[in-house]
C-alpha cells in the first residue's frame, strides 16, 4: 500500500491527547490519525446505508404487499403448527 504524506492543523488540546493516546496505544500519530480516519469514514458509510433502509421502509406498506404480509403469516403458521 503506498503513503501519502499530508499537513493537517489541529487544536494544541486535540495534538496532546492524540500524543497520549499513540503512545498509550504504541502506535505512530500517523498510525492512530489513519485509524481514526478510517473508522470515521466506515460510520460515515455505514450511516449514510442506514437512512437509505429507513428510507425505503419509510410509510404504510401497499395492498400487495399487506396481502404477502398476510399469506407469509399463514404459512409459517401452518409449518409450526405441523399442518405443512
Amino acid at each position: 500500500m503506498s503513503h501519502v504524506k499530508t499537513a493537517v492543523s489541529l487544536d494544541e488540546d486535540l495534538f496532546d491527547r492524540l500524543e497520549a493516546a499513540a503512545e498509550e496505544m504504541r502506535l505512530s500519530r500517523s498510525r492512530l490519525v489513519g485509524l481514526a480516519v478510517e473508522e470515521f469514514l466506515e460510520r460515515r458509510r455505514s450511516d449514510a446505508l442506514l437512512a437509505q433502509i429507513d428510507l425505503a421502509y419509510e410509510g404504510e406498506p401497499d395492498p400487495a404487499e399487506v396481502a404477502l404480509l398476510r399469506r407469509m403469516a399463514l404459512q409459517h403458521r401452518q409449518v409450526v403448527e405441523g399442518e405443512w
